[in-house]
C-alpha cells in the first residue's frame, strides 16, 4: 500500500503541469480508491490471483491494455510482472520507461561494514525520472495534494463530525508496520496514546487491520472516549476520507504515512530498523519528523531497506525513541 500512495504526488504533479495527458493506473483492484479524486487518471484492476494470473493472465492483461490506445507505459514498480507487461508493449514499438530502485546505493546504507550513511534519492524522485525519460519533466518542489474529503453518515456516527474548533484536533496513529522490526513497542505506544488523550481538545483515531491488531488496538484505546479505534469499523475508502481530514498522522514507516501524506497531513513518522535515508521518507515532510533510535547504541542501523531483517541484540532499538519525545514533537507540530 505504502508503494501505490508513494505515487500519488509524483501523478499528482505529472496531471497538473501536463494537462493533454491522460493517465491509466494499473494495479489491485484494493487500491482504486486512492486515485478516484486525481483528474485526468482512470484506473484499470488487475486480478493477480485470477483472470490476470500466470504469463496467459499478463497475456490477457496485456492484450486488454492495448486495446484502450495507451501509447506509453510508466513502470513506477520494476517487478517481475510489469517488466513482463512493458516487455510485450516494447515489442509492438511502445516507448517505455522504469524506475531505477538504487539497489546499490540502498545495499551501501544498511550493510553492518563500511556503511556509506548518507542520503539517498526519494521515490518521488525517482518515480519523477521516469516520466522525465518518457518526455514529461516535473517539478515536485510545489506539490499539489488531494483535497480533503467529505465524510459519510457511517463515518460521522464513528467519529463524530468534523470539529469546527481551531483548538480541536484530530490525531490519527498509525501503530503497526508490516514488520516487528518497524514496530514501536506497545506499552511506550500506549504511554503516548494515554498522555495524548488527556488533553480533551484532542481526538485520538487509531488505524491498522486484521483480527489481532484490532484487539491491540482496542486495547490501546483504553475506553478513553476521545480515544476512537477505526479498525474494522469502516471501509479503505472511508479510511482515507478520515484520514484526509486528519490534523496529523503518527505512523511507524508504513503505508498509513504515504497516505497521510498524499493529502498534505502533517506526518512524524517513527523509524526501527529502516531509515528515512533509503527514501522512503513520507512525501513533502521535514526530516526532523522523522524520529530514530539512538545510533550510537545502534551504529548498524538501519539494517535493512524494508525491515524484513533481524539483527541479533537490536530488538529493543525503537526502546531509545521515548514517549515524550514523541509527545513534545506531535504538541510542537500542532501549535
Amino acid at each position: 500500500m505504502g508503494d501505490v500512495a508513494m505515487t500519488v504526488p509524483v501523478i499528482m504533479a505529472l496531471v497538473h503541469q501536463h494537462p493533454q495527458l491522460k493517465i491509466t493506473v494499473v494495479s489491485r483492484i484494493f487500491f482504486k480508491p486512492i486515485f478516484q479524486n486525481i483528474p485526468n487518471v482512470d484506473f484499470f484492476p488487475v486480478y493477480v490471483h485470477h483472470e490476470h494470473k500466470g504469463f496467459l493472465g499478463l497475456f490477457r492483461l496485456y492484450k486488454d491494455l492495448k486495446s484502450k490506445g495507451i501509447i506509453e507505459i510508466a513502470d513506477l514498480h520494476n517487478v517481475l510482472r510489469s517488466k513482463v507487461i512493458r516487455t510485450l508493449f516494447a515489442m509492438r514499438g511502445t516507448k517505455t520507461a522504469y524506475v531505477d530502485k538504487g539497489r546499490a546505493g540502498k545495499t551501501a546504507l544498511t550493510r553492518a561494514e563500511n556503511k556509506i550513511f548518507k542520503q539517498l534519492p526519494t521515490m518521488f524522485e525517482r518515480h519523477a525520472k521516469v516520466f522525465e525519460q518518457l518526455g514529461y519533466p516535473i517539478d515536485l518542489s510545489h506539490p499539489v495534494f488531494i483535497k480533503k474529503q467529505n465524510l459519510d453518515l457511517e463515518t460521522i456516527h464513528l467519529t463524530g463530525d468534523i470539529p469546527k474548533e481551531e483548538a480541536a484536533k484530530w490525531i490519527g496513529i498509525a501503530p503497526f508496520a508490516q514488520y516487528d522490526s518497524k514496530v514501536y513497542p506497545l506499552d511506550l505506544m500506549q504511554q503516548v496514546i494515554d498522555k495524548l488523550a488527556e488533553n480533551a481538545t484532542y481526538k485520538i483515531l487509531l488505524f491498522g487491520g486484521g483480527k489481532k491488531e484490532i484487539g491491540l488496538l482496542d486495547s490501546l484505546s483504553n475506553q478513553r472516549e476521545n480515544v476512537i479505534n477505526c479498525a474494522g469499523k469502516i471501509n479503505f475508502k472511508q479510511e482515507l476520507q478520515l484520514i484526509s481530514n486528519l490534523d496529523l498522522m503518527l505512523s511507524m514507516d508504513s503505508g498509513n504515512a504515504h497516505i497521510a501524506a498524499m493529502f498534505g497531513v502533517k506526518v512524524i513518522t517513527l523509524w526501527g530498523a529502516t531509515h528515512p535515508f533509503a527514501g522512503f521518507s513520507p512525501f513533502h515532510q521535514p526530516l526532523e519528523n522523522t524520529l530514530g533510535p539512538d545510533r550510537n547504541l545502534f551504529p548498524k542501523l538501519p539494517t535493512s531497506v524494508y525491515g524484513n531483517k533481524k539483527v541479533e541484540g537490536y530488538e529493543s532499538a525503537m526502546r531509545t525513541i521515548l514517549p515524550a519525545t514523541i509527545i513534545e514533537k506531535i504538541t510542537t507540530s500542532l501549535k
